[in-house]
């Protein structure tokens, strides 16, 4: 309200001195504008001086973050190739159709492996018997699924697994109770489909030969839908198996067609028989892969290096930042710090594969120490780049982590914060001065317009008593 009133009384005073000036009345100075140009000067160095430190936090907070980009984008690549395992030794079945394969991640896999599937693992299927259609009502009660392995006509249940007791009330059809199966959470998932014989309630296992189950009920009205091997109703359409396969001769089973580190380091997804046929493991060499990764990296550490070196040089935008320093200091002893504190091999430093740090900070890549460290522990080599916490890309990722976060004093990541914050505290100060400048303004332009009221008259009185004085004297 006060804002609004010292406005509308400014906006009123300068109409009252733009008019008492037009008409030629006052002292002829423009007084709106020399209270402006006063108001303005009054203040003028204090903005300026915000202008300057608003416009050098600009810079600062500019250089803190296209350094923290550049490193977020080496952070962010190097993470993608070590996820896409182009870096890894890459397992690879010469017969496809048999089986497909990927990393497990708990070791660097080498050499070859003959593999030979004489067994899929398969889960356990029945069939109820026929309903005349799947909307058809079945009795009600309380239907059980007990597990174990099934063999020949005998049932023998795993004590270790819970029976699974399902209720199915009065009404039910038997699309209902394939509802109240799958909602159980037993791992049996049933449909309903219609054959040539009518309805018939499916149930399927999962695999492995631990994994047979029975349908038992005590209720006469459901038991068209009970099974075990002895009885006489429904189908036993698939047995529950576990697979069986050959690692360079070794016989091996699992329970299920998905297999961990039979071979170390694999994972094998079993998709067909090849017995008396067996197929090749082998493993892709990415020696030149990670030569040309190698170089890629240090290119983009260079360029992090560098805008890091304009930016804290002296009367660099960083010169005196703490966050800036930190940054500096790690990057200088990347190539000597031990990534891989595990490895019994060559391959321990950044500075085994090859990354050299220069007299100017800048980096290059020795291709004659990676090529000799690579030939001398490949695995080792390879399980650099792999994703966990340590290697180059873990290395990297904490280096860019401590880099941006706001908790550590000396990060870039506090000094933008710390930035931002003062610039934030810059616009305010700037709005009060705004403030402070237009109400030292207002008051001029009022007090000048009042100077401007009170001259005018005096020259109204003034021109007044000449024009008498002159009267007088042409009467005498």
């Amino acid at each position: 309200m006060v804002s609004s009133t010292s406005s509308s009384t400014s906006a009123s005073a300068v109409t009252t001195s733009s008019l008492v000036t037009a008409l030629g009345g006052g002292s002829g100075v423009d007084m709106t504008a020399l209270a402006n140009n006063l108001a303005t000067a009054q203040f003028s160095s204090r903005n300026d001086r915000l202008t300057t430190r608003s416009d050098k936090l600009d810079a600062q907070i500019s250089a803190a973050s296209n350094i923290k980009s550049l490193l977020l984008g080496l952070d962010t690549s190097l993470g993608t190739l070590v996820r896409s395992g182009s870096l890894a030794r890459t397992p690879s079945v010469a017969n496809a159709a048999v089986a497909s394969t990927s990393l497990s991640g708990s070791s660097q896999p080498s050499g070859s492996y003959s593999l030979e599937v004489t067994k899929l693992a398969s889960g356990q299927q029945i069939a109820s018997a026929p309903f005349a259609a799947t909307t058809s009502t079945v009795g009600s009660g309380t239907l059980t699924l007990k597990f174990g392995a099934v063999a020949g006509s005998t049932f023998t249940q795993d004590s270790a697994r819970a029976a699974v007791d399902i209720a199915i009330p009065a009404g039910a059809t038997l699309a209902d109770v394939a509802t109240a199966i799958n909602g159980a959470g037993a791992g049996i998932s049933a449909y309903v489909t219609t054959t040539v014989d009518g309805a018939q309630l499916v149930l399927k296992g999962a695999e492995g030969a631990a994994n047979g189950f029975v349908l038992e009920t005590a209720d006469a009205g459901l038991s068209p839908l009970a099974w075990n091997p002895a009885s006489t109703t429904g189908q036993l359409l698939s047995t529950a198996g576990d697979a069986a396969f050959k690692v360079d001769g070794l016989s091996m089973t699992a329970a299920s067609n998905t297999v961990t580190d039979a071979l170390p380091g694999v994972k094998l997804q079993l998709n067909a028989v090849n017995a008396g046929a067996p197929t090749t493991v082998s493993f892709s060499d990415p020696a030149s892969a990670i030569a040309s990764s190698m170089q890629d990296f240090v290119d983009a550490l260079n360029e992090v290096v560098s805008a890091l070196g304009t930016a804290t040089a002296i009367g660099g935008d960083l010169a005196n930042d703490a966050g800036a320093r930190a940054l500096k200091r790690s990057l200088s002893s990347l190539g000597s710090t031990t990534i891989m504190p595990n490895a019994t091999g060559a391959a321990r430093t950044l500075a085994d594969l090859g990354l050299k740090t220069q007299r100017d900070g800048t980096f290059a890549l020795d291709t004659d120490r990676l090529t000799a460290t690579t030939a001398a522990d490949p695995k080792g080599v390879a399980a650099m780049f792999t994703n966990g916490v340590n290697g180059v890309y873990g290395t990297v990722d904490r280096i860019y982590r401590a880099a941006v976060a706001t908790t550590d004093a000396y990060s870039l990541g506090s000094s933008i914060a710390g930035y931002t914050r003062k610039k934030t505290t810059i616009a305010t100060e700037k709005t009060d001065l705004a403030e402070q400048q237009e109400k030292l303004r207002a008051r001029l332009v009022a007090q000048y317009t009042a100077s401007e009221t009170r001259i005018g008259t005096s020259k109204s009185t003034l021109a007044m008593l000449t024009n008498q004085i002159a009267q007088w004297n042409k009467s005498s």
